[in-house]
């Protein structure tokens, strides 16, 4: 795989998961009575805390799974199946899923002074589909440009997250419901191939290293 056939591929792929468009509507309706000011400085410290931790874990994933003792394989095979199940939920329209987000941390975001590192930051913009996609795309790196590149679309996806959710913070009446919905069912089409391409490449890993 090419340097642009990587960097586009991880890019595509930790964008759709990430997919900052359908948590635009969950920041507003936990930033009620914040203003717009306020609004930008959580969207700015949660995008930079979002694009650290998916850096620490792209980095050092491998080294982690090692000292818990679980191949790649496995883990590419359970993160392909967490992928789906968030898939399956976001084709229903669902812009909050019980995987990356639960009613309690909703209500609770409702309610706190500040919301940037949590929830916003953790679990919304880096959750387990994020971190896990993280760990799987520095696998597929072939080399240290690879590497470089997949932390350059970390870096851009958190760049374009913000984007996004200034301008959601900004208003956002350019997000209608409609296009919301249609929006969030052509990712999650497009996060279950991933997923599922996930599954079948762990499977196969597995079987090339299994005892004979």
């Amino acid at each position: 795989m090419t340097l642009l056939e990587y960097g586009l591929y991880s890019f595509v792929s930790l964008f759709v998961i990430v997919e900052p468009i359908t948590i635009a509507p969950v920041l507003l309706a936990m930033t009620p009575n914040d203003s717009v000011a306020s609004r930008l400085r959580m969207v700015r410290i949660a995008c930079l805390t979002a694009a650290g931790v998916l850096l620490v874990f792209a980095l050092t994933g491998n080294a982690l799974l090692s000292f818990l003792g679980i191949t790649i394989s496995a883990f590419q095979a359970a993160g392909g199946i967490l992928l789906l199940l968030i898939a399956l939920q976001m084709l229903q329209a669902k812009a909050e899923t019980p995987e990356r987000i639960t009613p309690s941390e909703t209500a609770a975001g409702r309610v706190k002074d500040d919301i940037a590192i949590s929830p916003l930051a953790i679990p919304l913009l880096a959750g387990p589909g994020a971190i896990s996609t993280s760990i799987l795309l520095y696998q597929q790196a072939e080399t240290w440009p690879h590497k470089a590149v997949l932390c350059l679309s970390i870096t851009l996806v958190a760049i374009v997250s913000y984007g996004i959710l200034r301008l959601a913070s900004q208003g956002a009446k350019w997000l209608s419901p409609l296009v919301l919905r249609l929006t969030t069912r052509l990712m999650g089409l497009l996060l279950a191939a991933l997923a599922v391409q996930f599954i079948f490449n762990g499977v196969r890993a597995a079987e090339l290293f299994s005892p004979q």
